[in-house]
C-alpha cells in the first residue's frame, strides 16, 4: 500500500527525571498536539490507518487521496505542530521545563508499506525510522534553540521541496545526513519548522 509517512519522536524522553506518569502526560500531549494539528491541515481522520505508538513517539500512515496533498504535510501541519510547542513550552513554569518540556524530532516521507497481524513494515517504514533516529538528527536538535527539527526523505525533497510550493522554502532544507538502507546510502534533508507557516497571507499579516 502506498502510504504518507509522517512520524515524531520526543526527545530526552528517557531521562531520569521523566518518571512513567511524566511520560503517560507527554504522550498525551503529542497526541492531542498531532490531532490539532492534522485537523489545522485539513487531514481527515478517516484518511489515515490507525496510529502506531511507539512509546515515546508516533507513527501515521496517510493514504494517497487527492485531498491530501504531501505539500499539506510540510506547508501546515508541521508548522502547526511546531507553533503548539512553542506554546505549550512557554507556559511551563522554568523548574518544570526538564521534566515536562517537549521537543521533537519529526520525519516525512512516502512508500509502500506492508502490513499484517503485528503492524507496519516495509523498507519504506525503516527508511523514515532510520531517519528519524540518526544521531545527526538528535544532534542537530540538541544544537538547535527550537522545539521540532524535521528531515524529509530526499523522495520528499525532490518531489515537492525543491519546487517551493506555498508555504515550503527549498533553501530552508540542508542535505545534512546521510543513513543506509537496503545497502544504499540515503540523504535527509533537515529542516528547522518555523511556527508560523510563510505563506503570502501570513506574511502580509506580519507586514501589517
Amino acid at each position: 500500500m502506498h502510504r504518507s509517512i509522517l512520524a515524531i519522536d520526543i526527545e530526552g524522553s528517557t531521562a531520569a527525571a521523566r518518571t512513567n506518569p511524566i511520560r503517560q502526560q507527554l504522550r498525551s500531549q503529542i497526541y492531542r498536539m498531532l490531532t490539532v494539528a492534522m485537523n489545522h491541515a485539513g487531514i481527515a481522520g478517516h484518511w489515515c490507518d490507525p496510529f502506531e505508538d511507539r512509546g515515546d513517539g508516533v507513527l501515521v500512515l496517510m493514504r494517497p487521496v487527492d485531498e491530501l496533498p504531501k505539500t499539506l504535510l510540510l506547508s501546515r501541519l508541521v508548522p502547526q505542530l511546531a507553533l503548539q510547542l512553542v506554546e505549550y513550552n512557554t507556559g511551563l513554569p522554568d523548574r518544570e521545563r526538564p521534566r515536562l518540556g517537549l521537543r521533537l524530532r519529526a520525519v516525512v516521507h512516502a512508500g509502500e508499506v506492508h502490513r499484517d497481524e503485528n503492524g507496519y513494515f516495509g523498507e519504506a517504514v525503516d527508511h523514515a525510522c532510520r531517519l528519524l533516529d540518526s544521531p545527526k538528527l538528535k544532534q542537530c536538535l540538541r544544537a538547535s534553540p527550537a522545539p521540532l527539527i524535521l528531515v524529509v526523505s530526499e523522495d520528499i525533497y525532490w518531489a515537492i521541496v525543491r519546487h517551493g510550493y506555498d508555504g515550503i522554502s527549498p533553501t530552508a532544507y540542508n542535505p545534512d545526513l546521510r543513513v543506509s538502507i537496503g545497502g544504499r546510502r540515503r540523504t535527509g534533508y533537515v529542516h528547522v519548522p518555523p511556527a508560523i507557516p510563510d505563506t503570502p497571507e501570513n506574511r502580509s499579516m506580519a507586514v501589517a
